[in-house]
């Protein structure tokens, strides 16, 4: 379902989001999205799944990487783009466990949704700088890689919570 969900979200983001992100503004050499939703899921998943996550993303990061870059795939860069993506996520959380606030989610507590918007933020903080160093990207795409993984993760945050109040109203 993991995997899922981020080929959704990269398909929704590139196929629509970015079509109208082209028109105001300039196209970046490397795709970078001002909205990009696979990283919320990358991080929801690392937040309620911890490592496990690593696993169930593996398999949708790989499709995603194989659809743009077909047998390039395989390039070192990409191998090395893939495990960050898999592994920064949940590798944030326990650190920040380490550091003893304890955000991952406990059926007694209610979310600490400020929390996970600080992980977030911390992991696109690292992800992007290892995702621009291992492809040798320009340091403004580190700059627009970090505000649509922000932006990414508070609307899919957003969208997550308004649907399931929602929800919730209805008697589901």
């Amino acid at each position: 379902m993991v995997s899922l969900a981020y080929v959704a979200a990269f398909f929704v983001t590139f196929k629509f989001v970015a079509p109208v992100q082209n028109m105001f503004f300039p196209v970046f050499a490397s795709h970078a999205s001002l909205l990009f939703l696979p990283s919320g899921v990358r991080v929801l998943s690392a937040w309620l799944l911890g490592w496990r996550s690593t696993i169930a993303l593996a398999p949708g990061v790989f499709l995603i990487f194989y659809y743009v870059a077909g047998t390039g795939v395989f390039e070192q860069s990409r191998l090395m783009a893939m495990l960050i993506a898999v592994t920064v996520p949940a590798g944030t959380f326990h650190a920040i466990r380490l550091l003893k606030p304890n955000i991952f989610p406990q059926p007694d507590l209610n979310p600490c949704w400020p929390c996970v918007m600080v992980a977030g933020t911390v992991i696109s903080i690292f992800g992007a700088l290892l995702t621009n160093y291992v492809f040798g990207n320009p340091s403004n795409d580190f700059i627009v890689f970090l505000i649509g993984d922000f932006f990414g993760l508070f609307f899919l945050m957003m969208s997550l919570m308004f649907g399931f109040r929602a929800m919730r109203s209805r008697g589901f």
